[in-house]
């Protein structure tokens, strides 16, 4: 069985070491260079002013005026070469960070995007909140991963440093050191360490759900406000903060504890390393600056073997941070944190035309059956009208077609992802430009402002560019546009990209009858297929076919001609 500890250290491994073998590899590998020489610097500049701290200690106890000036003034010098080292230091390790920070993102980013990751995680149990993990835990990954690998590096060249002075000084110090250490070491890790590990993973998620919470209500403020539900959207976030309050709590109380070792362990060498030379000073055997001088070697030493327990906390809490990122990377490379519950799967050929052959629709997870055996072909300029009853999987089919379900059986042949154009229900609108509105998603620069304009005439949007200052003013074009708006400025994308097919999810339910009319009509001239899901009579006239989902898995086809609603 794995320890914690190598288990955590593969982990780490895994998110970093491609970008040092294979990103940005001569400049990361350059600035690292770069801070180690910077911190060998830093180390000697330490050494040197313990050193002139026992010397002028010396001279003050010696009551030598010359010999105490003189030190003084040698660690002036010292202190002025050693500030823009310090800063350079803190400059160059930012500026790695920064880099390393982008680097990565644009990595997690790419691969959220592709084969709509983005979509199928909403459905995944074991990620929660991604855009947290991605925004928040990559900058802290790299940040930290970088303070701890330097302060574990200035700890190495500390600990050489001022060992060789307090060897120097008192071998028993050093020996005492050693077991001190190692003590105090192995009992912060195996006392304090998995739990406190535990807590603040927990934590991370708990403060990363309440703040999902209050994101949720700020983006349906106006649902919430029309439903009156500020009661029950008040509860549901109360208690997203409890949860994160009883954890902290938790977390506090067993960091309650480790503060206390942590702050026993460090006073007792204030004590310490006096009581074991005070016989040799005492007795004139050491002047009393190369005290002074063993006491600051040793803190030195004790801080730099130490280095685990001082910074046990943050420790905990990036590990928490490692693990979080590393089950997003599985899951986005194709090995999901939990075990894909079984059962058949909906086979997808890009062809010509759009064909389902014996498909059997179920929901995510094969629980429930929706479609059963269902076989359609919709030709060129024959359109398809989906109808039936509430619950019925209208919606859902859609989404098959799509490729955004894939649980059931038999295949969908679809044409190829330029030819076909998906509207919903609920246009997505993009925080951007009317310009870049009425592209989406394509970005194609080459079409005039005059096609721009002409074909939001058509949608009956006229004043709209007018309205809003031209094509190239940015807004939240959610909160500006009414649904019936937002509903034409879709068509318009369509009238646009003139895909071969259209599925339209009831894209024109805001919309009163003679606006749907025309923007159907405008649909058939340009040639477009249209596979709408509606519930209204009157755009009967631009489909061939019915496809009627009767329920319990049963489902018809009709001729549109003759197919009449049910009152």
């Amino acid at each position: 069985m794995k320890s914690p500890t190598v288990y955590l250290w593969r982990r780490f491994w895994a998110i970093a070491w491609p970008y040092w073998r294979h990103g940005e590899k001569l400049k990361a590998w350059g600035l690292l260079a770069l801070l180690v020489i910077l911190l060998v610097g830093q180390t000697r500049f330490a050494v040197l002013l313990n050193e002139l701290t026992g010397e002028f200690t010396s001279a003050l106890a010696a009551r030598d005026e010359a010999r105490f000036w003189e030190a003084i003034q040698t660690c002036v010098l010292v202190v002025i070469a050693a500030v823009p080292i310090l800063a350079l230091f803190y400059y160059v390790r930012d500026n790695l960070g920064i880099h390393w920070r982008r680097w990565l993102s644009e990595r997690f980013l790419e691969k959220y995007f592709s084969h709509r990751q983005f979509y199928e995680l909403n459905a995944n149990a074991a990620i929660d909140n991604p855009d947290q993990r991605i925004a928040e835990d990559i900058n802290t990954f790299t940040q930290r991963s970088l303070y701890f690998l330097l302060i574990f590096t200035g700890a190495l060249l500390q600990l050489v440093a001022f060992s060789r002075v307090l060897w120097s000084i008192s071998h028993e110090l050093v020996y005492f050191l050693v077991c001190y250490a190692t003590v105090g070491t192995l009992i912060t890790i195996y006392v304090f360490g998995i739990r406190l590990m535990n807590l603040n993973f927990l934590q991370l998620r708990r403060e990363a759900d309440f703040r999902y919470g209050l994101v949720r209500v700020r983006e349906n403020a106006e649902s919430i406000a029309f439903y009156r539900g500020e009661a029950q959207e008040l509860q549901q976030i109360r208690r997203r903060f409890t949860m994160a309050f009883n954890n902290y709590k938790r977390l506090i109380r067993n960091q309650f504890g480790l503060n206390l070792f942590q702050q026993a362990f460090s006073l007792l060498t204030v004590v310490i390393p006096s009581a074991i030379i005070a016989e040799r000073v005492l007795s004139g055997e050491l002047e009393v600056g190369r005290a002074v001088q063993a006491a600051g070697a040793f803190a030195a030493v004790l801080s730099a073997i130490s280095v685990v327990i001082e910074n046990f906390e943050s420790l905990s809490r990036f590990a928490a941070g490692v693990e979080r990122l590393d089950t997003l990377a599985g899951v986005l490379s194709g090995q999901p944190a939990e075990a894909a519950p079984k059962g058949s799967t909906i086979h997808a050929q890009e062809a010509p035309h759009l064909t389902l052959d014996d498909v059997t629709l179920q929901t995510p997870g094969n629980q429930r059956t929706l479609v059963q055996k269902l076989s359609i072909a919709i030709r060129p300029g024959e359109g398809l009208m989906i109808v039936g009853q509430s619950g019925s999987g209208k919606s859902s089919l859609l989404r098959a077609i799509a490729g955004l379900w894939q649980s059931g059986e038999g295949t969908i042949y679809r044409p190829p992802p330029k030819d076909i154009l998906f509207l919903p229900q609920q246009p997505y609108m993009l925080i951007g430009s009317l310009r870049a509105q009425l592209l989406y998603p394509n970005q194609d620069t080459s079409i005039g402002d005059a096609q721009l304009l002409e074909v939001l005439e058509k949608v009956k949007l006229t004043d709209l560019a007018s309205r809003f200052g031209g094509l190239d003013l940015e807004l939240d074009w959610e909160k500006v546009l009414s649904v019936g708006e937002q509903q034409r400025l879709a068509f318009a994308r369509v009238l646009l990209a003139r895909p071969r097919f259209a599925i339209l999810d009831e894209a024109t339910s805001a919309l009163d009858p003679a606006n749907e009319a025309a923007l159907y009509r405008q649909l058939q001239e340009t040639g477009t297929t249209l596979v709408s899901v509606a519930h209204r009579a009157s755009i009967l006239k631009y489909h061939t076919q019915v496809l009627e989902l009767t329920g319990n898995c049963g489902w018809a086809t009709h001729a549109a001609s003759r197919y009449r609603f049910s009152q």
